[in-house]
């Protein structure tokens, strides 16, 4: 009987680029341990030709990523027009554009110690605005954009993972849920908000108003209430229907935000049970209670 030729394996070119200190070296590490070949800073004139090597049938690289970012100089003003032409070639590369809030790249290069690449006459703050109005235009035309504000170097590796590694574990969308205190604002990066000012307060209970929501005696009292339970159970309904609609649309994190008034009890309560029902359907998620001590 004669033997099936092999399929020959996808070939993918994945391009890496996006703010300085927004975790692009740490994107490439993640896609270098799951088999892509990484380059860092190549020339932005060779990329047409690196991506002819990927192209090659029978050649050795069949998935790269490469770094591209504001070290390329004067020469990245040509990427848009390299991007378009190799977009037109069977090999569809992915565009990554890497970034964070200002505040968040200050305190890691003032961490870090490293001075930014647009440094020269220009403090910190007016490199970072100078290399967010350069690289807008290629910003514009990327398939995947990461914020990293929120993600230490762990939940970028995974959700890196999720895009690019191919498993039947389909449920690689990063779900921060955190509690919260209307009364100290709103967190500006939530993606859905939740109001449970509507339920029971423990904070009029005596025994309960110096406890949190992670104590067991504050989570019975709160879900001890019929209204309780049958908004859990609907906002677990509500949540696990989005899910994976957002994971068609090539979501990687998901911020959920519930809101009390102080922070400190119901929301708390909320958060540690979605959290909980979540993990066990298999996503993967974290909690964070933003005002529980305030």
């Amino acid at each position: 009987m004669q033997q099936k030729a092999k399929k020959p394996p996808e070939r993918r070119l994945v391009i890496i680029t996006g703010m300085s200190g927004s975790g692009k070296g740490s994107v490439a590490e993640a896609l270098e341990d799951i088999g892509y070949f990484c380059a860092d800073n190549l020339p932005v004139d060779l990329i047409p030709k690196f991506g002819e090597l990927c192209r090659q049938v029978g050649g050795t690289i069949s998935r790269a990523a490469l770094v591209v970012d504001i070290r390329g100089g004067e020469a990245l003003k040509h990427f848009p027009a390299i991007h378009a032409q190799l977009k037109k070639n069977k090999l569809k590369p992915t565009l990554i554009f890497m970034e964070a809030s200002n505040g968040t790249l200050q305190r890691r290069f003032s961490e870090t110690r490293r001075p930014h690449p647009l440094g020269g006459n220009l403090s910190l703050v007016e490199g970072i605005r100078k290399e967010r109005r350069m690289l807008r235009p290629i910003r514009r035309i990327a398939d995947i954009v990461i914020d990293t504000t929120r993600l230490n170097v762990h939940e970028l590796r995974e959700v890196v993972r999720g895009k690019f590694l191919k498993t039947k574990r389909q449920r690689s969308l990063l779900i921060s849920i955190q509690s919260f205190g209307f009364r100290f604002g709103v967190p500006q990066e939530s993606d859905l908000v939740f109001d449970v000012r509507f339920l029971p307060n423990p904070n009029y209970v005596p025994t309960l108003k110096k406890k949190t929501g992670q104590d067991a005696e504050v989570r019975r009292y709160v879900k001890s209430f019929p209204r309780s339970k049958q908004f859990l159970n609907r906002l677990f309904e509500f949540i696990s229907y989005l899910l994976p609609n957002y994971l068609r649309e090539g979501k990687s994190y998901l911020t959920v935000s519930i809101g009390c008034t102080g922070g400190r009890h119901r929301s708390v309560t909320i958060a540690e049970d979605l959290s909980a029902r979540l993990s066990k359907e298999g996503f993967a998620c974290k909690v964070v209670h933003k005002d529980i001590h305030r």
